[in-house]
């Protein structure tokens, strides 16, 4: 009997060795696929990031070469913090990424609830819809541009026209309405990209419920507040994470439609790094400017992700 145990100890010790030199492999085989993704994330990713807060600690004027590149702390956030510009561009950026988002998700919401339902042409309604989620945003701004237009722009003779207004008002060239109307362009171009995510959460509610809900005589507003609203969370969270991380980093159709202006009053903080990086040549300042909007960008990400609980694997 001792003689069996003994063996059988062995062989179970055997095979738990084999099971571990197994498991051993598998991570070993995992490790090696996953090179080659590591890799490139920490080429194209991660080198651009930690180089940039590098630049951002020191002093580098590409029009003044002859300064060097000496090491200068935490000096350009300290110069931002008392920066007029800089608390102005963060300031349009919030206004911006705030109002934009908030009116995608309100018409997003409600273009999704329409083409959820069935009725004569939805399909033709749903492609139509998606048409200027398509079109590339350079476009999209040069085409809002001519019609913002103060002279020749069709807003301003379709508002006369019907007689909301009695002249013609440069929208883009007033600091009053410049930013409202890359708003508008931005929300014309994006909604459709809210109502296509909250859409997929609507169509993964059962109908069933519904028909529950109908039985027990529920209304179609109770119907909406307590079956739609819950089960689409979600899907909004998702769409309002993605579309306030990309209009917090919003920069082309500002550039193209104002360029920042009049008077700075539509620059971004995405618009400020660019210009001191690429006009002024201001390396350390830029970078400095860019590793803020990082930053607000993982904040806002962080906010989304660990306090709203928001799953994005589910997506």
């Amino acid at each position: 009997m001792e003689g069996n145990s003994a063996v059988m100890t062995k062989e179970t010790a055997a095979a738990g060795k084999k099971l571990l030199n197994g498991r051993r492999q598998e991570s070993l085989l995992a490790y090696v696929l996953v090179a080659p993704a590591m890799l490139t994330i920490g080429l194209f990713a991660l080198y651009p990031i930690l180089n940039t807060i590098w630049l951002s600690l020191h002093e580098l004027k590409l029009n003044m070469p002859y300064l060097g590149k000496p090491f200068v702390g935490f000096t350009h956030y300290a110069a931002l913090s008392g920066d007029v510009r800089f608390w102005a561009s963060l300031w349009n950026t919030l206004y911006f990424t705030f109002f934009s988002v908030l009116l995608e998700l309100v018409l997003g919401f409600a273009i999704a609830i329409l083409i959820n339902r069935s009725f004569v042409g939805r399909g033709i309604v749903r492609a139509a819809v998606l048409v200027p989620w398509a079109i590339p945003t350079v476009v999209s701004a040069m085409m809002w541009k001519f019609m913002f237009n103060d002279q020749l722009g069709v807003i301003n003779d379709l508002l006369v026209k019907i007689g909301i207004l009695d002249h013609y008002i440069a929208w883009l060239g007033s600091r009053e309405t410049a930013l409202w109307s890359i708003i508008v362009t931005d929300v014309w171009k994006t909604t459709p990209f809210m109502a296509l995510l909250i859409l997929a959460g609507l169509q993964v509610i059962p109908a069933d419920i519904y028909e529950a809900a109908k039985v027990d005589g529920a209304t179609r507003l109770q119907q909406m507040i307590r079956i739609t609203v819950p089960l689409v969370k979600p899907a909004v969270l998702v769409a309002l994470l993605f579309r306030t991380l990309d209009a917090f980093r919003v920069f082309d159709i500002v550039f193209v439609m104002t360029g920042g202006g009049p008077a700075n009053s539509t620059e971004t903080l995405s618009m400020y790094a660019q210009t001191t990086l690429m006009r002024y040549l201001d390396f350390g300042k830029g970078s400095a400017l860019s590793v803020i909007t990082f930053v607000c960008v993982l904040l806002i990400s962080f906010f989304y992700i660990k306090v709203l609980k928001v799953d994005i694997e589910k997506r």
